[in-house]
């Protein structure tokens, strides 16, 4: 089915489609497809990817989620790296059974760090919000990203380069010196995070470049992303996005430049969710889904459920420039489900999504205004879900789960394949 193919495992949503599930399932004995390496080709710790394996759980923020299948973890430098959550996330996955986790793990020298200092901007600008926050983990992902746009931010490489290292966290201190002045969020020490940060680059494989054409020598890559792409930097609803481009561009042009070919895994829920604010026009709060993993966050808000909405995943497959396959997840939790046929809005009734041109927001707070004022017009579910999906969105249903565990998962050779 995947041929000779690495694959790109991309969230069609707003997030929590159950990325790392497909990940880890990739990655384990029962898909046979000889992973060398999960490439994590965007975003950074505020990742949240729930893996369910024989009895063992485990959220993933920066491992890989095929680590339980001790596959090795290439972050590139599309990845905002936080050493901190990097170590205690492998004192977790050690007291799962996974042996020296960071021995598994490789960075890119040129990802950025996203370090305490950003997570106490990245609070303090969302208090200043108030009820208009973006949504956010409070872990500074944007701040980073924003930082590095017009300063000379700090790098993975860096952490090998003590000297370098304080000269950079002591311009980014005096950078957010205004900012944080109420002193209501505080971070550790210069001297601490400088201790820590050469402690992991002592630890831990960092490579000059994306490496990735060793790595494939030796098997299948998956590149697993983060997030979701109606959050994409470009192509979510603004301003309720994330810094980060989710779809598949940066690792298509990775394996691009190793003349490698990719297959695009797009993964959803057989229903929608969203985490904190923003459009979401089949959110019913009536729906009574249970949700283990997932809960209101300080910043980041209420966890939402809504109905199937196949225009929006036809939009999100669309901004990926297609895709090539589908993995549908939670197909044991449809009976309350219904499916969007279209949007009932101020300007009439809508049936299409447009994607618009690449990074023009203007288009994306249209978009936003637009369904943020869209009701839906809700049919039955049909009893074929994967086959209703195929129909509505033009792509093969590859992967099924009717459960969380790893176990719940079935490969599906769609009629049309």
């Amino acid at each position: 089915m995947f041929g000779d193919r690495h694959l790109i495992v991309v969230d069609l949503g707003f997030g929590d489609a159950g990325k790392g599930a497909t990940v880890d399932w990739l990655c384990s004995p029962a898909a046979g497809l000889d992973v060398a390496a999960v490439v994590r080709f965007n975003g950074g710790a505020q990742a949240a990817h729930n893996v369910i394996a024989h009895g063992r759980h485990h959220t993933f923020r920066q491992f890989g989620s095929g680590t339980l299948s001790r596959v090795p973890t290439l972050l590139s430098r599309h990845m905002l790296v936080e050493p901190l959550a990097l170590a205690a996330e492998a004192r977790a996955l050690a007291a799962l059974g996974v042996a020296d986790p960071l021995s598994l793990l490789w960075v890119d020298e040129r990802a950025l760090l996203t370090t305490p200092i950003h997570g106490a901007a990245n609070r303090c600008r969302e208090d200043t919000r108030g009820t208009s926050r973006h949504g956010s983990c409070g872990i500074g992902i944007g701040e980073t990203a924003s930082y590095a746009l017009d300063h000379d931010a700090p790098r993975v490489a860096d952490c090998a380069r003590p000297d370098v290292l304080r000269r950079k966290l002591i311009a980014l201190e005096q950078h957010y010196a205004p900012l944080l002045a109420g002193g209501r969020h505080r971070y550790e020490p210069i001297d601490e995070l400088i201790e820590a940060y050469t402690a992991f680059a002592r630890a831990v494989a960092i490579l000059p470049g994306d490496q990735l054409a060793g790595f494939a020598r030796h098997g299948r890559l998956v590149f697993e992303g983060a997030q979701g792409v109606l959050l994409d930097e470009w192509r979510g609803l603004h301003p309720y996005t994330t810094w980060s481009t989710v779809e598949p561009r940066h690792a298509r042009a990775m394996l691009g430049r190793i003349g490698a070919p990719g297959y695009v895994l797009g993964v959803t829920r057989a229903y929608m969710t969203r985490h904190g604010a923003g459009p979401f026009p089949t959110e019913d709060p009536a729906l009574s889904i249970p949700e283990r993993h997932n809960g209101t966050g300080e910043y980041q808000g209420a966890f939402r459920l809504g109905h199937l909405d196949p225009l929006l995943l036809r939009y999100a497959v669309e901004a990926c420039d297609g895709i090539d396959g589908l993995a549908v997840n939670h197909l044991d939790a449809v009976g309350e489900i219904r499916t969007a046929t279209g949007y009932l809005t101020p300007d009439g009734c809508v049936d299409r999504v447009e994607t618009g041109v690449w990074q023009n927001l203007d288009h994306q707070r249209r978009l936003t205004d637009l369904l943020t004022a869209a009701t839906p017009a809700l049919a039955d579910l049909p009893a074929d879900v994967p086959g209703h999906l195929e129909a509505e969105l033009g792509v093969p249903v590859v992967l099924t789960a009717h459960g969380p565990d790893r176990a719940d998962r079935t490969l599906r050779i769609p009629a049309q394949a």
